[in-house]
């Protein structure tokens, strides 16, 4: 069985690969699986998905909501509070795809034998770290599915829009508007015959439906009267505001909420006045969609034949409406599943009779921090620079190679991610990740590094580092002593 999965902030969906057609599969309790864990206060019981939703507003337990967000600043030794329990993020993530996987077979339509092997392509946001990329891939794979390939969200809708507009010829030019439940992405692509090029890449990590619900959520307590809410009362009167205003139309003029959660009649704005608080939101958007087009050289706004709109957050009225005002009502096009239409496109993407390629790069800067100076200094070095090609899915790593000569008696190595570089330094978002420490002196290699000085060295051993840039964007590098052939490999995470 091949499937496209689409790991969702609040949702995650699953489109079959099914002789041509790409549907989405539905569980029983809906078309999608809520990104959701739940934990009992007293026992530690861990919940998934709906049995997740189903207690969300019982006594005794604790929700844990857009799972996702917490890889925005997660290592592979982050540890997050779940009731009384302290997980690793990583076996937070591996036990809701177990839970996937276990869904799937037992309470879907997809058709799936417990004995099945389950092969899928799936998605992270094209802003996504390293660190994430990585967690988010060994996640799956613990959870039972073989992974062909990971694609960035915003490259996997695009698939969905080519196969569905396969036969305009006046679309090469396509920015992927992705606004999802708790990040923001944009990719300008071009669209050769079946082949899907990443022109460039921008976005926003920390904004999505989430971040207009807060929005929404302040908004209505504060007319309430009601700011001094308890946790509890609040989660209500939260789902009230998403159910509210998930019902809008571009037609809605009042904006109406329950709040017996508050033991108040209900509350009744003008929509106007939500808008009003959500719009600088949607000009964090519009501001990076438009640096996005207007930094890719050569590609004028003239030559974007449309602006397309998936994920779930992009239903808002509020978003369509400023996208038309700033990017014309022509160019601007919205997926009729944006929910589904990255799982669309990754089951595209999967179908190996579609016959779709897709030529992606790397979204942000990745490179190291050395000694230089003598130890009294460090130097950046850009190893891989954003733009980057990635390899194909199943192609070989980029590799990137480097020798020289040891200067000190230890390496200390100090990677990072930036969005930007200034005079070649990191700027921007800038993402530090663990060190790493090699023994350049021989006599230093059972010895713990981190404590060990730097001392400088007259005539230091040639040293190789070997740099490994693989398809779903993660990146390892083994460093070795030439002179015997000592190496040590790093998996390169924050």
């Amino acid at each position: 069985m091949r499937l496209g999965i689409d790991f969702g902030t609040t949702h995650t969906v699953v489109a079959l690969v099914d002789r041509g057609n790409y549907p989405v599969v539905s569980f029983e309790g809906g078309d999608f699986l809520p990104s959701l864990v739940a934990a009992h206060d007293a026992s530690g019981t861990l919940r998934w998905g709906w049995d997740a939703w189903e207690v969300r507003h019982e006594p005794g337990w604790t929700l844990l909501p857009s799972v996702k967000r917490l890889l925005n600043d997660a290592g592979p030794r982050t540890e997050i509070a779940v009731g009384p329990r302290r997980l690793a993020i990583g076996a937070l993530l591996e036990g809701f795809f177990s839970a996937l996987h276990r869904e799937l077979i037992a309470r879907s339509n997809a058709g799936i034998a417990a004995n099945d092997s389950i092969t899928a392509a799936v998605s992270v946001p094209a802003n996504a770290s390293t660190a994430q990329r990585f967690l988010t891939l060994e996640a799956f794979k613990g959870g039972g599915f073989v992974v062909e390939a990971l694609l960035n969200e915003p490259s996997a809708a695009g698939f969905e829009y080519a196969h569905r507009n396969r036969r305009d010829e006046r679309r090469e030019h396509l920015v992927v508007y992705d606004l999802g439940g708790g990040t923001f992405d944009a990719s300008l692509l071009r669209m050769t015959g079946k082949t899907n090029e990443v022109v460039a890449t921008n976005g926003v990590r920390r904004l999505g439906g989430d971040d207009f619900d807060e929005a929404i959520l302040a908004l209505v307590l504060a007319k309430a009267g009601a700011l001094d809410a308890d946790a509890a009362t609040r989660a209500l009167v939260l789902e009230e505001c998403v159910r509210a205003k998930e019902s809008l139309s571009p037609n809605s003029r009042r904006f109406l909420v329950d709040l017996a959660a508050l033991d108040r009649e209900p509350l009744v704005l003008p929509v106007e006045t939500v808008n009003e608080a959500c719009v600088p939101l949607v000009a964090r958007t519009l501001e990076a969609v438009r640096a996005l087009v207007d930094e890719a050289a050569g590609v004028p706004w003239a030559d974007v034949a449309s602006l397309y709109v998936v994920g779930g957050a992009g239903l808002f009225p509020l978003v369509t409406r400023l996208l038309k005002e700033r990017f014309g009502d022509k160019r601007v096009r919205r997926s009729p599943h944006p929910f589904a239409a990255t799982a669309m496109g990754l089951a595209v993407w999967m179908d190996r009779e579609g016959g779709y390629a897709l030529e992606d790069r790397l979204s942000r800067h990745f490179g190291v921090f050395r000694e230089g100076g003598e130890g009294r200094d460090v130097v950046f070095d850009t190893i891989f620079g954003k733009g980057t090609p990635l390899p194909a899915p199943g192609a070989p790593p980029a590799v990137v190679s480097r020798r020289y000569r040891a200067a000190h008696d230890v390496g200390h190595f100090r990677f990072l991610e930036c969005s930007r570089l200034t005079d070649g330094r990191p700027d921007g978002d800038v993402t530090p990740w663990d060190e790493a420490f090699f023994p350049f002196e021989p006599g230093l290699r059972a010895t713990g590094l981190a404590s060990a000085p730097i001392h400088r060295r007259e005539s230091g051993p040639e040293i190789a580092e070997a740099y490994a840039l693989g398809s779903e964007g993660a990146v390892t590098v083994t460093v070795t002593d030439t002179t015997d052939g000592f190496a040590r490999t790093f998996r390169l995470t924050r």
